[in-house]
């Protein structure tokens, strides 16, 4: 028999999670779209607040100081961080990347543990103007100079470059062999000189916090600041990715979608229009219905493709089925609530417009919709649909 019960001590944290998010953290959403920054004040308390309730860094191993979570039981936590900003959820919980855990010896005294007490930020560089979904064709180059690397190119996109206390860079150091041995991992810190920030890049959506573009011109780093084994940082951003995709993209695409679904349940009931309920009316019904099976199926998806990870598998055409089916699926349920909504859903008095255009980079990042299309046709004419 298969059990989809969840366990009580996780049932409980999800419950403290969905509290502080929507006492704590929503009401702030608006203030940061305005400022397009978080109040420095306002944060210190929410942060602090977080750590005292256990809920920073979360994903990241007890050993280390995070809470230690399974996949599956950090998706269920990421559907509740979902139901607000990025912004946010970065600096109240935690942008804690998991390849950190490849550093050893002093690289962890100096950027694992103080970025899991909330000590440093990180900022993760693998897009470039000329390379996003296909990471294996960046640019950037290092080489050994002695007891040095240098680093050249540029990166973009970059979210936090801005702010960074330390960036992990990725750089090409053998050409031949790319994704297959030449690709490493750098840490490089934030005053190194050769490494500056070129510009800040504005964008649509996820105000509150940066985006930018990154130089990196003869910047010289101590031949110890690789992370992890020379060669194999292409495989460590894989090893990495599924989880991230998983709860970045696909849990929180599933809370928003949630959020909006339960303000469009709410609104159906209290707005009258010709003498009654606009929930009465069978095509504001469909919207809602439409989008509650779509909320049940990506989250069931979510949870099954967590599960498999968590049982030491593999199940990267799952994890490309997720990132595809829950960033398209949050587009369709936001544009369905300021349908719903109508003038009051295109205004800024409401989240929605907010959401609108948050979801729409869901679709781009991480590998765009059509390139994890392609990745799962490939798998499904190679082996079948994965069970």
């Amino acid at each position: 028999m298969i059990d989809f019960s969840i366990p009580e001590d996780i049932r409980l944290l999800k419950e403290t999670v969905r509290r502080f998010v929507t006492q704590e953290v929503q009401p702030l959403e608006a203030e940061v779209e305005s400022l397009g920054h978080i109040p420095p004040e306002k944060l210190r308390v929410l942060k602090s607040k977080a750590q005292e309730l256990g809920l920073f860094a979360m994903n990241m191993p007890a050993e280390c100081g995070g809470g230690g979570l399974s996949t599956v039981e950090m998706c269920l936590v990421e559907e509740e961080l979902g139901q607000t900003s990025d912004a946010l959820i970065r600096r109240v919980f935690g942008q804690v990347y998991p390849m950190l855990l490849a550093c050893r010896d002093e690289q962890r005294e100096r950027y694992l543990l103080p970025t899991v007490r909330g000590e440093k930020i990180c900022a993760m560089a693998i897009t470039e103007p000329g390379a996003g979904s296909d990471a294996a064709s960046i640019t950037t180059t290092a080489r050994l100079d002695g007891d040095v690397w240098v680093l050249d190119g540029t990166k973009h996109f970059i979210s936090d470059g801005d702010i960074a206390d330390y960036t992990i860079v990725m750089a090409v150091t053998d050409r031949e062999k790319r994704a297959r041995g030449g690709i490493t991992l750098f840490l490089v810190d934030r005053d190194t000189p050769g490494f500056s920030m070129a510009r800040r890049q504005p964008m649509m959506g996820h105000r509150g916090y940066g985006h930018a573009e990154l130089s990196f011109e003869g910047c010289r780093i101590p031949r110890d600041a690789v992370m992890g084994e020379v060669g194999g940082g292409f495989r460590l951003i894989m090893s990495s990715v599924s989880a991230i995709r998983l709860g970045h993209i696909g849990a929180r695409c599933v809370g928003m979608a949630s959020r909006v679904l339960e303000m469009m349940r709410t609104y159906a009931t209290e707005r009258r229009q010709f003498g009654q309920p606009i929930g009465d009316f069978q095509m504001v019904q469909q919207m809602i219905a439409d989008s509650a099976a779509e909320i049940f199926a990506t989250r069931m998806m979510v949870l099954n493709t967590a599960w498999e990870i968590d049982q030491g598998l593999d199940p990267r055409d799952k994890v490309s089925m997720v990132k595809f089916t829950a960033s398209e699926m949050l587009g369709r349920v936001a544009d369905r609530g300021i349908q719903l909504f109508g003038g009051a859903g295109y205004s800024k008095d409401l989240p929605l417009e907010r959401i609108y255009r948050d979801a729409r980079v869901t679709r781009i990042y991480d590998g765009t919709s059509e390139i994890h299309r392609m990745l799962v046709a490939r798998g499904v004419m190679k082996h079948g649909l994965p069970l």
